[in-house]
């Protein structure tokens, strides 16, 4: 991808992938499963979409990083609100998804269920 890198529709498009923790290729690379973005009738790239287990890492590894320090040194109020967000971007629907955030925020699956249990009891009242 030598001459697509600096298209304007790459630089733009880039900070998205990279936030969802996809790959840009050129657009000949491109495998099955690949989405092919076209600017005005051309391709311009190609994004690699990364598998649901990586993107929970990607989202748990970009939330630390916005903490600025580990996510189990987060107060319980912060890692209910973590918790929450992360049912928001469907981190649960994911294989061993309770398992993942509950290593990640330093506290049991047991305790992950009851942060999740707590906040659909709140919202069915």
């Amino acid at each position: 991808m030598t001459e697509s890198r600096d298209h304007p529709f790459v630089s733009a498009v880039k900070p998205l992938v990279d936030a969802m923790g996809g790959e840009v290729l050129d657009p000949r690379d491109a495998a099955g499963d690949d989405v092919v973005l076209s600017w005005e009738g051309e391709e311009v790239l190609a994004v690699r979409l990364p598998q649901l287990a990586d993107s929970l890492d990607h989202i748990l590894a970009a939330l630390q990083r916005k903490h600025g320090r580990p996510l189990a040194e987060l107060d319980r109020r912060e890692k209910q609100e973590l918790v929450r967000l992360l049912e928001g971007r469907g981190a649960f629907a994911v294989r061993h998804g309770v398992e993942t955030v509950a290593g990640a925020i330093g506290v049991s699956r047991f305790t992950v269920y009851n942060y999740l249990n707590r906040q659909n009891t709140a919202k069915s009242e």
